[in-house]
């Protein structure tokens, strides 16, 4: 019974607010609404093309706004606290865009460590006599997403009657990834110019996977520091919070006075400044 009125309650406040913002906001309301479904939508495509995946991005927007009014609203009722639903609107506001770059990330590296067995297996096919479409293909036949993905779509493109610059073209835009450059790199100049492309892919694929070894080895040599500029980083909050819960009244002095605004601001800005240095030095590029 409490759950069905909870429920009835958070309807009742998501119409009410949607009503209200109808009133307050007006028309002008309405196309800040239609200019945000647009761009949303747009931005929405163009993600979902490029990572290769099939959705709706009509009923993503829907399901976006639906959760930017009913989960800081239940969130409000739950909690008495305005600012809390505030941050959660903002976030939810703010998660499609996030999850996409994360999402992206992740498939771009994928992509990256794919591309050295990938390019074994077309100096393989070319060893053994096949074309340079053929080896492709038998290369999207053999290679798990996400390579074989973009490799399948820039044969399509060639098939439905796109050149080999435009679809190479297409390809490179869609994946923004240094090493794949050089491999495009490779490609059109032995097309241009001429030469053995079976030595260039084994001499690439030998490179790359000496490039992402000594990339691994960097990584577990400055995971140490990394990790010393997170805990540098969280450490003082930590440490804040602990003391606001043991001697409130001295640390509230922190936060209502003038000196401790003052010494808020100092910690900020040498706790960031020490996080840039931190990370710079463990920063290194191959």
């Amino acid at each position: 019974m409490i759950e069905i009125i909870s429920i009835t309650l958070v309807a009742a406040a998501t119409l009410l607010s949607a009503a209200s913002l109808y009133f307050l906001l007006g028309k002008r309301g309405i196309e800040m609404f239609q200019e945000y479904r647009q761009m949303f939508t747009e931005s929405a495509n163009v993600s979902m093309r490029d990572m290769v995946m099939v959705a709706n991005p009509q009923r993503l927007f829907y399901a976006n706004v639906i959760a930017m009014i009913v989960l800081p609203i239940f969130v409000g009722l739950v909690t008495r606290d305005f600012i809390i639903a505030g941050v959660i609107f903002v976030l939810i506001a703010a998660l499609p865009q996030i999850m996409y770059r994360s999402m992206q990330k992740k498939r771009l590296l994928k992509f990256e460590q794919q591309l050295p067995d990938a390019m074994a297996m077309l100096a393989g096919s070319l060893r053994a006599g096949a074309s340079l479409s053929i080896a492709i293909d038998s290369m999207v036949r053999e290679m798990p997403p996400p390579i074989s993905h973009e490799f399948e779509l820039f044969l399509r493109e060639q098939k439905l009657g796109a050149d080999f610059d435009t679809a190479i073209t297409h390809m490179e835009h869609r994946v923004p990834v240094l090493d794949f450059q050089l491999v495009i790199a490779a490609l059109r100049i032995s097309r241009e110019v001429g030469g053995n492309l079976t030595e260039v892919m084994d001499s690439m694929a030998d490179t790359l996977r000496k490039k992402h070894m000594m990339e691994g080895k960097i990584k577990s040599l400055t995971a140490q520091g990394k990790m010393q500029g997170i805990v540098m980083a969280f450490l003082p909050i930590f440490l804040g919070i602990i003391l606001m819960f043991i001697e409130p009244d001295a640390m509230g002095k922190m936060f209502t006075t003038e000196y401790g605004w003052v010494t808020l601001g100092v910690i900020v800005i040498m706790e960031f400044l020490g996080f840039l240095t931190i990370k710079k030095i463990t920063s290194i590029d191959v």
